[in-house]
Parts: C-alpha cells; structure tokens; sequence
C-alpha cells in the first residue's frame, strides 16, 4: 500500500498557489498517494483568528502537517509545542509537522529565498539593501538576506514597531549595525544597491507597487517574494528601467521542497520541481 501524505495551506487569498500542484506531483512521482488541500480564509470568510480551530480540525482529519502563509506565520507561534531551530530564530512559521502528538513549527521560507537569491543575484552588489516588509515572511528573508553577505539591512513596514522589532532580532544574530528600521525611504533609496519586497502588495488580490516608482533607477537589482503573478507591477516597472530582478518563483518552489522533505520524510527533486513550477507559468 503506498504510503499516504494529507497537506494543506492556510492562507488568505490562496486561490491561484501552485503549491498544491507541486506537491502533488512530486509525490506521485516518488509513488506516494499525496493530496494537498487549500485552505483560504477569504473563501471561508474567515481571518487568522479561526487558526486554534482550523489546526484542531486539521488534527482530527489526520493531516500530516501545513503550509501557513499570510497573515499567519506570526499567529501560529503561540499554538505550536515545539519549534525548529530556524522558526525560533526567525520568529516565524510556514510549515507545521505533526510528530508523536505534538505540533512542531519550521521556516522553510528562509532557506527558500536564499536558494533563490544564489541562483538569481549571486553577482549582485549588497553593501546596502533596502527591504519593504517586517512580518512572518520579511523575517525569514531578512535573515537570509544577511546570512548571504547583506552589510547592512534598511526594514520599512507599515507599523514601524514591528520593524523595530525584526531590527533588532537580526542585529542579536548577526552583530550590531547590520539592520534598523528604516525612516526616510527616499534617502535609502538613493543609496541602496537593491530593493527586496516582502509585503503582499502586488499580489492578484493587492494590485501595486510597495515603493513609488520614481525612487527606481537603472543600476538597482529588484527582488520580489509574491510569485501570483509572477511578474509583479514592481518587477515590471523595474525590468522596463533597466534593473536586475528576481520573481518568487524560486522562492516558492525551494521553500515548497523543503516542506515536501518534512511532510513525507523523503527527499525531493528540487530540479523536478522547478522545471514542473516553470512548465506551470509558461503554460498558462
């Protein structure tokens, strides 16, 4: 009997993943009967406060473990018995394994940005970089981003608070200095060598652009996590001056490989998967 995968992702705005697909795919070919379900809060008019219910549910279903996404990989923290290494360390969750009873959180967001960032910008000048975002998904690329050699990290975000606090997490890893919130986007702007967009804005469900166009100029490298589109007015604004850029799609897929490692237990193709993630948007 082939052994049986129950996933999921919890999220808002989630219709158009390929996660699921990718997922499913890998695991029928690696012979597993592997089904992966969607769970988005807006179709079930809910918010992430329906999270203690949605993971008791999943619990009594026997799912093998979840994806978590926006607005959640914050939230969840406080429902889950154990955490990973990473989670702890990033103070954010997108995967959550069931093992022997209890719920342990991973981050495989942080390794799937770098994955993604070596692939697509390891040339790329990093002295000084500028990130829009400070929530679950913001955290976890902070960390990558100066775990790939960043020297100092500018963390814009609607509630300054938060970015005050994400400063402060990466400075206790990674020393003093190498990140702060940011106050005054146009000066660091004008002395970035590149801009990496956390935030859901630019999403098919958030139309635009996390920074004015005007503050974008030729010789700036542009990195963006949201892969529904894939090209994102930000990116396409960028391409059109001239930028280096960077979509989600790595992102997404070498995040997705690590989850598919954690809920199965087996290893992935993680080539299978982006050339099966890259067949998905060229056919579309």
């Amino acid at each position: 009997m082939k052994p049986r995968i129950l996933a999921g992702l919890i999220g808002a705005g989630i219709q158009a993943s390929r996660t699921p697909a990718l997922h499913e795919q890998e695991g029928d070919a690696q012979g597993l009967r592997y089904l992966y379900r969607l769970i988005d809060l807006d179709q079930l008019h809910l918010d992430s406060s329906a999270l203690p219910d949605l993971l008791k549910a999943a619990e009594q279903m026997n799912f093998t473990g979840l994806n978590i996404t926006y607005p959640c990989k914050q939230v969840i923290l406080a429902l889950l018995d154990e955490l990973s290494p990473e989670a702890r360390g990033i103070g954010a969750v997108n995967t959550v394994v069931w093992r022997d009873g209890k719920r342990i959180g991973h981050n495989t967001d942080c390794l799937g940005f770098a994955e993604g960032f070596r692939r697509g910008l390891h040339e790329a000048a990093r002295q000084r970089v500028v990130q829009m975002g400070a929530g679950g998904a913001g955290a976890a690329v902070a960390h990558a981003l100066l775990a790939e050699g960043v020297g100092q990290l500018s963390i814009f975000d609607v509630d300054n608070d938060r970015a005050q606090s994400l400063a402060a997490n990466l400075n206790q890893h990674f020393g003093p200095g190498r990140a702060y919130a940011g106050s005054d986007l146009d000066s660091a702007m004008a002395a970035t060598d590149g801009l990496v967009n956390t935030t859901p804005m630019g999403m098919a469900k958030l139309p635009g652009m996390p920074v004015p166009a005007g503050l974008l100029r030729a010789d700036l490298w542009v990195a963006d996590i949201v892969y529904f589109p894939l090209e994102t007015e930000l990116l396409r604004t960028a391409r059109a001056l001239g930028c280096r850029t960077l979509d989600g799609g790595n992102m997404a897929v070498f995040q997705a490989v690590k989850a598919f490692e954690l809920f199965s237990g087996k290893k992935a193709d993680a080539q299978r998967m982006l050339d099966h993630f890259q067949s998905m948007n060229t056919s579309r």
